[in-house]
């Protein structure tokens, strides 16, 4: 069995692409079938390499390895003209020289009678040997097909128009390339955005002219933001690399995407395997998916809180290493990630929080400093700092244990001392445990540190 996935490289892989990629990737992967990527790039004007390459690196990113491919439908040109003029040489495509006015008034006409605007076939019988190439379609009787995600549909032919299958200038249409390229790669299912619903009669018709045999067909229903409105750039249709920017791994934006459409009753979180098991076509939902951001951070968050720590440090090392974070520059990164997982929501805040433990600062948040760094604190950090530096074990339990000692010996509550400790010891108050980010920090640094909130409230006292 084969699936493939065709982006058209005029633009990013977003949302709605890697879905489709996704939903096929694991129909191959369910049936020990192959994958395989094409790219559609025969718009000249609009294809980019740049888009190329940001379709191959977020592929890449997911996990979402092919079989065959990238096949570029640019190399095969010939293939597509050898099949034209075979039509045309069987009665079955016509060069067509219509002016783009009379098209036009074509149009307006059938409007204003209330009649669907479609090609009259003016040049069917015309011989023409320039122009465009029009596919002579079925005037009468039905295209008739069952959609693996739909159910039956059906389409009259006589709704159906002449589609132009190549330009003038001799280059192919998309509804002539996808079917060449879907039988000359025997692809089995042809899984793509139920956009393309309504260019399917028109293929079928063209692989019942060339005598080929049809695949099977499913539909995927839209994606709609939260305001029921078409998935766009403020909902969430950016460069899916844009995600892995944001902090999110790859496993858990794939469970975020597999649930936008399809289900396996409540079950939320999903492992790859278990994607593969589980996924079947027949489940996917027939009504459009919605997109929500909460639910992607939740299971991102779960994700981080899981994953295998080698793997997590794998994704991290980008968002460290954009960041200029030195990991050889202080405590073992395994250390500090275990110590920081169980409260970060996305990558980018993790790596945030891990700047503290290999980078030194030399000021405070400011409005945070002036909040905390009262008058008042300026003795228990004088004593945390007098009894920390007597420590001659510096562990996480030895310095819970001073935390405690200077709370029941001024006879206050934990905050008093934790929320200025935390302070001093991160810059911007954010940290994992306080005890075991100061281990972690250090017994030189935790103290210079200390030294730095005391001198602080000495020079703004």
């Amino acid at each position: 069995m084969k699936s493939r996935f065709a982006p058209s490289p005029t633009g990013y892989l977003h949302i709605g692409g890697a879905r489709t990629a996704l939903f096929a990737w694991l129909w191959a992967k369910k049936n020990q079938g192959k994958f395989i990527l094409r790219i559609e790039d025969t718009d000249k004007e609009r294809s980019t390499k740049e888009s190329v390459e940001v379709i191959l690196q977020g592929m890449e990113w997911l996990g979402l390895d092919y079989d065959k491919g990238p096949i570029f439908q640019s190399d095969r040109i010939e293939r597509y003209q050898a099949v034209i003029s075979s039509l045309i040489n069987s009665g079955k495509a016509y060069y067509c020289n219509c002016s783009k006015q009379r098209l036009d008034n074509l149009r307006e006409d059938l409007m204003k009678k209330g009649e669907k605007p479609k090609y009259d076939g003016y040049c069917r019988q015309k011989n023409l040997t320039d122009g465009v190439v029009r596919f002579l379609n079925p005037d009468d009787k039905v295209v008739l097909f069952e959609d693996c995600v739909k159910g039956n549909i059906e389409f009259a032919n006589s709704e159906l128009d002449d589609l132009v299958i190549a330009r003038a200038d001799g280059s192919p249409t998309y509804n002539l390339t996808v079917v060449v390229d879907d039988h000359d790669m025997d692809i089995d299912f042809v899984i793509r955005g139920d956009d393309h619903i309504n260019n399917t009669p028109k293929q079928i018709n063209l692989y019942k002219a060339l005598g080929w045999n049809l695949p099977s067909f499913a539909h995927v229903p839209m994606i709609l933001g939260v305001d029921g409105a078409r998935l766009s750039k403020r909902h969430g249709a950016v460069n899916i690399l844009s995600y892995r920017d944001e902090g999110y791994l790859p496993n858990a934006l794939l469970n975020y995407i597999v649930r936008l459409g399809w289900s396996h009753g409540d079950q939320e979180l999903f492992s790859i395997s278990e994607m593969i098991d589980l996924f079947d076509l027949k489940d996917i939902n027939k009504a459009p998916a919605s997109f929500n951001k909460d639910k992607l951070i939740w299971l991102n968050q779960n994700y981080i809180k899981t994953t295998e720590i080698n793997e997590l440090l794998n994704h991290l090392k980008y968002h460290l290493d954009s960041q200029s974070i030195n990991t050889n520059n202080g405590p073992n990164i395994e250390d500090v990630v275990e110590n920081l997982r169980d409260r970060s929501k996305t990558l980018t805040e993790m790596a945030n929080n891990c700047a503290m433990f290999y980078q030194d600062f030399d000021s405070f948040d400011s409005d945070l400093a002036k909040n905390v760094f009262q008058t008042k604190c300026r003795p228990i950090l004088e004593n945390l700092h007098s009894e920390l530096e007597e420590l001659d074990s510096w562990t996480a339990e030895k310095i819970h244990n001073v935390i405690m000692k200077i709370c029941e010996n001024r006879n206050i509550g934990f905050a008093k001392v934790g929320q200025p400790f935390r302070l001093a010891l991160s810059g911007n108050g954010k940290s994992g445990s306080i005890d075991k980010s100061a281990q972690l920090v250090g017994k030189d640094r935790t103290l210079s540190r200390l030294k730095m909130a005391i001198d602080f409230i000495e020079n703004h006292s």
